[in-house]
């Protein structure tokens, strides 16, 4: 008997070892076929708190980069638990899979820094972008398009952009850090090793020794840590304010942005480029997602695809069109759902206990403003490093697909627009193609999207 078939026995052993079942402990796993999976109650509860404290950094980080757009903190705080916890939900009730959704990071950047600050779009029609993007998922999703989207976009593209955008979120913290400062001769410099910037580091040092030794939660241990070593800025040093100032323990929800979306304004061509890069991303990120998932616990139906595929990706574009009227950028699937897989979780339980574990935190807005950017900063600089596993994957040698890959990854931080990123590498793979005489190796999707970022090009 193979290991994976000892799991399962013991599981349908537990009974005759712990005693009769409660009728809610049947319940559940009749629902989610807790003991056809291999799995039981506790388990699949204790992978939910793994999965969410290798995610709940994203309560913190989100409303941060959201402010940045203009979103007062408290209402992007009550958006990105709202949502995490309706999509979580979703994702464990009616496509039973173990998988976090919540606001993503890239999404979120992509939102903010390309969108608002970057293009000058009014902050509600971005969020009517976000909303459309979202429609055009759930069409995508609801007829099971995918294949003909994935065989369209060349792999290579597809790496290259997941390592741009986390070279894009890595900029952003060292940043927001006060690390890296704007430069007259130089474009940018590094700044002067100040007490801020010393905080920062001291952070990022104790982030990385966390994230090293693979401790539970160790993205938040790391905030909280770089937090508590910001506590003396202003107060020990003189002239700065303090970084960290106590304003309350709890609050009531900020619903103040909620519904404040421009779905008609956002309809406008000159928009359409930017609704097609965050569909763009936030399907491939999904998909990645569940394919990598899918292989790591093993969770695929008999034709070796990833389980439930169509109901999560569906419940993926749902997540992006509520995060809209919520008031934060669009909702993905998290990879951190991986440490709850790590820890024996195989069902939408998982999904679900992640889901109760976010409620809370609609209460402790004050809580978390406590947080400062050189906190927040230490996990957007880690996680631009997790984005770029993909790189190795990426065929350097083979140069009509190496030199598009290149442009898209170095042009998301240099034009500080994933956006930008995007249209020159797949602009430049079709050019390159067609230069080389291989225009039909270009499938007829590439080249609409092709001539979507040439519109895009000419109206920013």
């Amino acid at each position: 008997m193979n290991s994976r078939q000892d799991t399962v026995a013991g599981a349908a052993d537990a009974p005759a070892r712990t005693g009769t079942p409660s009728r809610a402990a049947r319940a559940l796993d009749h629902f989610f076929g807790l003991t056809a999976s291999g799995t039981t109650v506790r388990t699949e509860v204790m992978a939910g708190l793994a999965t969410f404290l290798a995610g709940m950094y994203i309560i913190v980080v989100n409303p941060g980069i959201l402010s940045d757009a203009g979103i007062p903190f408290s209402a992007g705080l009550t958006a990105t638990v709202l949502i995490s916890f309706l999509g979580s939900l979703a994702m464990g009730l009616y496509a039973r899979n173990p998988i976090l959704v919540a606001p993503g990071m890239g999404m979120n950047a992509l939102f903010t820094y390309t969108l608002v600050e970057g293009a000058g779009v009014p902050l509600e029609t971005a969020l009517g972008c976000v909303f459309w993007s979202g429609v055009i998922f759930v069409i995508l999703a609801v007829f099971n398009v995918r294949q003909v989207i994935v065989d369209a976009i060349p792999a290579n593209m597809r790496y290259a952009i997941t390592c741009g955008i986390g070279l894009f979120i890595t900029f952003i913290g060292l940043k927001n850090a006060g690390f890296i400062v704007s430069n007259p001769a130089t474009l940018v410099s590094m700044a002067d090793l100040g007490p801020a910037v010393l905080t920062f580091l001291a952070g990022l040092a104790l982030t990385s020794a966390f994230v090293s030794r693979k401790l539970p939660g160790a993205l938040v241990l790391g905030v909280v840590a770089t937090t508590l070593l910001a506590l003396p800025l202003g107060r020990l040093w003189g002239g700065d304010a303090p970084v960290v100032a106590w304003d309350g323990l709890v609050a009531a929800p900020d619903f103040s942005f909620m519904f404040q979306v421009d779905v008609i304004g956002a309809l406008s061509v000159a928009y359409w480029p930017f609704i097609f890069v965050m569909l763009f991303t936030n399907f491939f990120d999904a998909l990645s997602c569940f394919m990598g998932l899918s292989e790591a616990a093993d969770l695929k139906d008999e034709d070796g695809n990833p389980r439930n595929l169509k109901q999560s990706m569906t419940v993926d574009a749902f997540a992006s069109i509520i995060a809209a009227p919520l008031g934060t950028s669009a909702a993905q699937t998290f990879i951190e759902s991986g440490a709850g897989v790590a820890q024996g979780g195989r069902t939408g339980l998982v999904a679900v206990t992640v889901a109760v574990l976010f409620l809370p935190f609609l209460f402790l807005s004050p809580l978390l403003e406590l947080v400062p950017a050189i906190a927040t900063s230490t996990v957007l600089v880690l996680v631009g490093l997790f984005m770029l596993a993909p790189v190795s994957k990426v065929e350097w040698q083979r140069y009509d697909e190496a030199i598009p890959a290149f442009l898209a990854v170095i042009l998301m931080p240099l034009t500080y627009s994933i956006t930008m990123g995007i249209a020159y590498g797949f602009l430049s793979y079709v050019v390159i193609k067609a230069l080389m005489g291989r225009i039909r190796d270009v499938k007829p999707a590439m080249l609409v999207v092709a001539g979507l970022c040439i519109l895009m090009l000419a109206t920013v």
